[in-house]
């Protein structure tokens, strides 16, 4: 799963917050199908996707979304 971001420091936090609550996480390049502000986004393992919404909302971090790869190509998690 990728987390995408429209500003750096909104990746950069979220990179800290993941890390500290021991998600395996890799900063990878923004795919270019996905429309974001920032370069960077968050790959993370799907099984981790509850843990993840949660410290994104509880600490308000802003994100583009969440996205999921389907068919060789990223799709926004409803």
């Amino acid at each position: 799963m990728l987390l995408a971001f429209d500003s750096t420091q909104q990746a950069l936090r979220a990179e800290m917050l993941l890390e500290y609550a021991d998600i395996e996480i890799d900063i990878r390049p923004t795919p270019k199908e996905i429309t974001a502000g920032c370069a960077l986004s968050i790959e993370f393992p799907g099984e981790n996707l509850a843990q993840v919404e949660e410290i994104i909302q509880l600490e308000h971090v802003e994100i583009r979304g969440i996205y999921i790869k389907e068919d060789d190509k990223y799709v926004t998690m409803e």
